[in-house]
């Protein structure tokens, strides 16, 4: 037990049978209950908005990465203006730090087309599969010339299977090319407005198609190992292009983020961190509530107590010090708990997937969750830490109660 007067006072008034029987009435319970409630919105809700904007951002990227290298004639269409990149520029790309793979890819417009739908198209040529292995949902990456992959979306829409053969059309110039592929498998990311415009085959076919030679790519596609160095590392790649010539003396390259390919979903995404202070806020000011009236019942039992103390000499510092030292207590009890039952639903839902989504309106097909340790114990710090705050004025109550009237009373 710590050696100081007040916490061993206050830690006898709160464990002794006394001190339950006070701290089980029903305002307490209620103040303490407040407490744990409001923690444990705050952690779902850190959880779930941060796993909500990583997955999102994760999807987004699978289809466009973290940073592009495209032409500097980029008219904002798949239909890109090809660029040189030689293997020594894609070497140095992928060296810089936080750089996990600089892949080059080529893209193709066109239009998917059976005996009874069509679809218009992105074929797009990758040697970089990771993203769209993850999503698959039926059969198998290409592997060979002439081999696609689909969406769930698009083979539904055009009642393709996996193992049919479909016939693409693409325009050049003033040309109209067919050209006849199999589907070896079908991805699923829940992205309907990204799944059911690309279609995925190996990067050598569409250079094929685009009838382009080597070393020449529609861009190239640089993925990070962390979001938060993303402008950091779209620096470095800047300059590392912004003077680099390609074989006919020209410098043709552009450099653009995740964040300005997709301006309208990152806009909405940033809207919910004012979603997340509002919530923050609301329960910060009810947890205090909660505990001020906590703190009020614990010195409104307490008055013949604290009578007694001063009768004794106590000064009004010392007596607050006990019964802020028992609110403390009260505070750590409901912060303990609200995390405990927090973390407890976060795992249930990390796991199991429980709690569905609308996967065309949220993008995802279940609420997403993830563990924002730093913001968690930051979270938790600042309830504490607030509480403890809002508790220094309604303990000025102390001060106001006379020795004389309270033994009077008794």
């Amino acid at each position: 037990m710590p050696n100081i007067p007040e916490i061993q006072l206050a830690l006898r008034l709160y464990f002794s049978p006394s001190g339950e029987k006070r701290n089980s009435r029903p305002a307490v319970r209620v103040a303490l209950a407040g407490m744990m409630v409001g923690v444990l919105v705050m952690i779902m809700t850190i959880c779930i908005v941060v796993g909500f904007k990583q997955t999102v951002t994760d999807k987004v990227a699978g289809f466009g990465a973290h940073i592009q290298v495209v032409s500097f004639d980029n008219n904002n269409t798949y239909d890109l203006h090809p660029i040189e990149v030689s293997d020594s520029l894609l070497a140095r790309l992928a060296g810089y730090a936080h750089v996990v793979s600089a892949a080059p890819y080529i893209t193709k417009p066109g239009m998917l087309k059976t005996d009874g739908a069509f679809q218009g198209i992105v074929l797009k040529g990758t040697d970089y599969w990771d993203f769209f292995v993850r999503a698959l949902v039926e059969g198998e990456q290409p592997a060979n010339a002439n081999e696609i992959i689909v969406s769930r979306v698009a083979a539904q829409k055009m009642k393709l299977a996996v193992g049919d053969a479909v016939t693409a059309y693409f325009v050049d110039d003033t040309d109209v090319r067919a050209r006849r592929f199999k589907i070896t498998g079908m991805y699923d990311t829940g992205f309907e407005q990204f799944d059911q415009l690309f279609v995925m085959t190996p990067l050598e076919t569409a250079r094929r198609l685009q009838g382009w030679d080597e070393k020449v790519y529609s861009g190239v596609e640089i993925l990070v190992d962390d979001i938060k160095r993303l402008d950091e590392v779209a620096d470095d790649i800047y300059f590392a292009t912004v003077n680099h010539l390609d074989d006919k003396g020209y410098n043709v390259y552009y450099v653009q983020t995740l964040q300005e390919q997709n301006p309208a979903i990152f806009a909405w995404l940033d809207l919910l961190d004012m979603n997340v202070i509002v919530i923050i806020l609301l329960m910060l000011a009810v947890a205090g509530f909660n505990i001020v009236s906590g703190l009020i019942i614990l010195i409104l039992d307490g008055i013949q107590f604290i009578g007694t103390l001063k009768a004794l000499g106590a000064d009004n510092r010392f007596v607050r010090r006990i019964f802020l030292a028992q609110a403390a207590l009260l505070i750590g009890k409901g912060v303990l708990w609200g995390n405990v039952i927090g973390l407890g639903l976060a795992a249930v839902q990390y796991f199991g997937h429980i709690v569905p989504l609308e996967a065309a309106t949220y993008y995802v097909d279940y609420v997403p969750i993830s563990f924002a340790w730093g913001w968690i114990i930051a979270l938790n710090l600042l309830t504490i830490l607030i509480s403890m705050l809002i508790l220094l004025l309604p303990s000025m109550i102390i001060t106001k109660i006379s020795p004389a009237k309270v033994m009077h009373f008794e």
